[in-house]
């Protein structure tokens, strides 16, 4: 069982936002189907407006996303984020100035007690940095629990930034899980979510933060992978040695004549290969030319690492 809660909220009296309820439905969107449509989160979506969020609704349906046990729960937060002297805050529209909305060091605990495996949380707010620390020990100090996952999308003290109708780290966050940190066949992880949405931000835009206490890897969505499975074991067939190139001749280009089908189909399997960057020509540019002039192609680095995957029955 995967189950997300997704919340998107705009309608703060005196300081409303106006991209954070797309980004909670962008978040939805792709957080509950694969690439191929079949089921992946069980996603509830909390939106204000329409819907009323106060500090008690916030803090139940956090509550009950993390209380029965499940293989996976999700939690995003797109809205306001505060900090003082006792941590940082999810901020809802009822805020008052000493009850501004939920701690974040009440979400860690829900989560870090939680008997669901995997636990993932991601903050498109600002201060959003400072959850898992724990400021009356050290604002250093990070605890979590095994099986947590955080991402947010400032460090503490920073602001989150809107753009385009949306918040920027949310954008990066839905183009990660539909497929800009997926694997080679298609897997997306926290890790690659990460990396995809680091890299995309400058060295003086908001700087996003990973946190996490995990053992394995866990999938968060299938996208479209770059080969499939069955072209991919073809890979020990058609290398038996990681470091033997497989040499070419120009029998393998469906331009010249005769016509071997044979060759011709080995060497439209290759070109995919190479697309996802498993096999490069030997002293040529292009694997025709490689097959025009008799030379040969070979295994990447990423081409030798899945032929060893293969090759120890590890895939």
């Amino acid at each position: 069982m995967r189950r997300a809660l997704v919340i998107g909220i705009d309608d703060y009296p005196g300081c409303p936002l106006r991209g954070c309820v797309n980004d909670a439905q962008s978040v939805s969107r792709v957080l509950s189907r694969h690439h191929d449509q079949s089921l992946n989160f069980q996603c509830e979506t909390l939106v204000c407006p329409p819907a009323t969020i106060s500090r008690g609704i916030l803090r139940r349906k956090i509550t009950d996303l993390f209380k029965d046990p499940a293989d996976v729960a999700f939690l995003h937060f797109s809205g306001h984020g505060t900090i003082n002297g006792l941590g940082g805050y999810l901020v809802t529209p009822d805020y008052s100035e000493y009850d501004v909305g939920v701690a974040m060091a009440e979400v860690l605990a829900l989560a870090n007690q939680s008997e669901v495996g995997d636990k993932f949380i991601t903050l498109d707010c600002c201060h959003s940095g400072s959850f898992g620390a724990v400021p009356a020990v050290s604002d250093e100090v990070i605890i979590l629990a095994e099986g947590v996952c955080v991402i947010t999308a400032t460090r503490s003290g920073q602001e989150a930034i809107e753009e385009g109708g949306g918040g920027v780290f949310t954008s990066l966050l839905v183009e990660a899980l539909e497929g800009g940190a997926a694997g080679l066949l298609g897997e997306v992880s926290a890790a690659g979510v990460y990396a995809y949405i680091d890299s995309a931000m400058g060295a003086w835009d908001q700087r996003p933060l990973f946190k996490a206490n995990v053992s394995r890897f866990t999938l968060l969505r299938k996208a479209a992978p770059r080969i499939e499975m069955p072209l991919l074991r073809k890979l020990t067939e058609y290398f038996p040695l990681p470091a033997e190139p497989l040499p070419l001749s120009p029998s393998f280009e469906p331009s010249a004549e005769p016509h071997d089908p044979e060759k011709e189909s080995i060497f439209r399997e290759l070109l995919r290969m190479r697309h996802a960057g498993l096999i490069e020509p030997v002293d040529e540019e292009h694997m025709c030319h490689a097959a025009m002039n008799s030379k040969a192609c070979r295994l990447t680095s990423l081409g030798r690492y899945y032929w060893r995957l293969l090759s120890e029955n590890k895939l």
